[in-house]
């Protein structure tokens, strides 16, 4: 299982949100590039980076400091990239000498034959995208969680059933930044019900959770709030699942 610490972007700053609320905002350091090193320097394979006001206002802003991440962790790491993804030019741009995979969510669900024509598409292999599901209650929500629609987290996983994807992340609204523990029953019921790799997020508060994550074959597991809030060492968790 691989290992995603999470470096959320508002501002060039690196911040928590709770539940995604933009006014429950934490600011943790200001240089990313610092940060990402570290968590290279801790053993991690992946760093899960998301432009905040990309995922916004759908125009990638925080260009500079996800520069500077790419170039602090350099071949060391590798980066899944997520915010703003709304078009096939931003996916291409995001893919282009910055990100190894792209999370592709509202817009994917908004616009499926879309999201569907990347994956049929000559311009990326499947494996470098990646379908953001953020669930409430187990049914899907988008744009910033203000909308829930009927379709559940279930019927897509279901879906893209041999699509190749690169992973699938699964996110728990209830749960994101509140450090109350992973929802191991619905995360749980993704693994079984698609192929593509699942990717545990919201909610992870300590190594019990990661632990829970790769015993119920999760491909990936990020680490958010847990991390800077000292919860989780990152260290630890790389040793856990190497071992």
């Amino acid at each position: 299982m691989d290992l995603l610490p999470a470096i959320d972007l508002r501002g060039g700053q690196v911040v928590r949100l709770e539940r995604g609320d933009y006014d429950l905002q934490t600011t943790y350091n200001s240089d990313p590039g610092a940060v990402a090193a570290s968590f290279a320097e801790a053993g991690a394979k992946w760093i899960h980076v998301v432009d905040l006001d990309a995922a916004k206002s759908g125009i990638p802003t925080n260009t500079d400091a996800i520069g500077a991440i790419r170039s602090a962790v350099g071949d060391a790491m590798k980066i899944e990239l997520g915010g703003g993804a709304r078009t096939t030019d931003t996916v291409v741009r995001m893919l282009d000498g910055v990100a190894d995979r792209v999370v592709i969510g509202s817009a994917a669900l908004e616009k499926w034959d879309w999201f569907e024509s990347l994956l049929t598409g000559e311009q990326f292999t499947n494996d470098q995208l990646v379908l953001g599901l953020d669930a409430k209650e187990g049914r899907l929500a988008i744009h910033g969680w203000t909308k829930v629609l009927e379709e559940t987290a279930l019927d897509l996983g279901a879906r893209v059933n041999g699509s190749g994807l690169g992973a699938i992340v699964y996110t728990d609204i209830a749960r994101d930044g509140m450090l109350s523990g992973i929802n191991v029953e619905q995360t749980a019921a993704m693994v079984k019900i698609t192929d593509v790799g699942i990717v545990a997020s919201g909610g992870v508060a300590s190594l019990d959770d990661v632990r829970a994550a790769l015993d119920i074959g999760c491909g990936g597991c990020i680490l958010g709030k847990a991390l800077y809030e000292g919860k989780v060492i990152l260290k630890d968790a790389v040793e856990l699942v190497t071992n």
